[in-house]
């Protein structure tokens, strides 16, 4: 008979109440999910349940993370030749997720990722609408290679258009035709939306601070963009952002010089709910942009989610929703420091600690 280790069991046990809980949340829906019937599917008691998920919600958003982590994402053959072709391509990608004809309502709404009875509260609404920005940065850093300028708005435009259809589909499902949306969000291309970055409080940042203190960052933290482990100790900005702040990390990614490395740790305060949404949203939206630009498109940006060893690296000693810290990152040092509101373009921009281009 094979004995199985600790973390073996804890492994098999969890892929358990996942598999339970899709079953439960696909002819159930979130609202009228039971813990207690997936503990009974799972064939374990609910204390085991809760020994690895510590609520429905973490359990629901763990759910529809297995999935993203299992969808197709394969790189594209061809990189986009305009922002058209690639925006035609990001919105016949992101449809695919839309429920069939014959799908449940509650499969249906799993399949699109529905949020629907999990960020209702005031701190989830917040966190939702800064990871909305992160997404509109991703988005428009895939675009920017194929444009010369700045297109995070047209970016926020196209996100919002399919968000809405999202939305359609779990209210009013088969109303609309996918193809017509995508084909509309090829033309959004063509708007002129005089993007520019002039963030209004930039004036008043505190400047970061020189210094020359020991780096000690935590090793094999994974990017949500790329899913490969991060590499901390590579010269660059690393930027500690509540979840209350993460639409900082457009600061960062424009301050810094051509082709520096900007890694954003997201501090979620709590990694099963507010963490895994984090992971859930970029983890989603990256797996959709590596079908349609190729990998160098986010070369400048890491994303990860921290679980404490990045902020206790920078030296912050306690950290929340608004938390904003940056450092500079070079040659194994920190050379700069900043804190506060724009603590993440001050680290970028500090002129005296950034390496030479060529």
């Amino acid at each position: 008979m094979v004995r199985l280790t600790r973390v073996q069991q804890q492994a098999r046990t969890r892929a358990s109440v996942l598999t339970a809980a899709r079953q439960e949340f696909i002819e159930q829906g979130y609202v009228l999910a039971n813990v207690d019937r997936i503990a009974e599917r799972a064939e374990l008691t609910r204390g085991a349940v809760y020994s690895n998920f510590p609520s429905k919600r973490a359990l629901y958003l763990a759910v529809l993370g297995e999935m993203v982590e299992k969808a197709e994402t394969a790189e594209p053959a061809e990189p986009p030749e305009s922002a058209a072709e690639a925006l035609g391509t990001f919105a016949r990608t992101w449809l695919e997720r839309l429920p069939l004809v014959d799908d449940t309502a509650s499969g249906g709404r799993l399949q699109l990722r529905s949020l629907a009875g999990i960020v209702e509260d005031e701190r989830s609404r917040t966190t939702l609408a800064q990871l909305a920005q992160l997404e509109a940065l991703l988005l428009a850093m895939g675009l920017e290679t194929c444009s010369p300028s700045r297109q995070v708005r047209l970016a926020e435009l196209v996100l919002t258009l399919l968000g809405g259809a999202g939305l359609l589909a779990e209210m009013a499902p088969g109303f609309g035709d996918p193809f017509d949306r995508a084909r509309a969000c090829e033309h959004l291309a063509g708007l002129d939306l005089a993007d520019t970055w002039a963030p209004p409080h930039l004036p008043f940042v505190t400047p970061a601070v020189p210094c020359r203190d020991a780096w000690t960052p935590p090793e094999g933290l994974p990017d949500l963009i790329t899913g490969d482990r991060v590499d901390l100790g590579a010269d660059g900005v690393v930027a500690v952002l509540g979840a209350h702040r993460v639409s900082a990390a457009e600061e960062a990614v424009r301050a810094a010089g051509p082709g520096e490395r900007v890694t954003v740790a997201v501090v979620p305060g709590d990694l099963a709910e507010t963490g895994a949404l984090v992971r859930l949203r970029i983890s989603d939206l990256a797996g959709c942009l590596r079908r349609v630009f190729p990998p160098a498109a986010w070369a400048r940006l890491r994303v990860v989610v921290d679980d404490g060893t990045v902020a206790a690296a920078v030296g912050l000693a306690e950290t929340g929703l608004d938390t904003e810290a940056a450092v500079r990152v070079r040659d194994g040092l920190i050379v700069a420091r900043a804190a506060g509101r724009g603590a993440a373009h001050a680290a970028a921009d500090h002129p005296t600690s950034r390496k030479a281009t060529t």
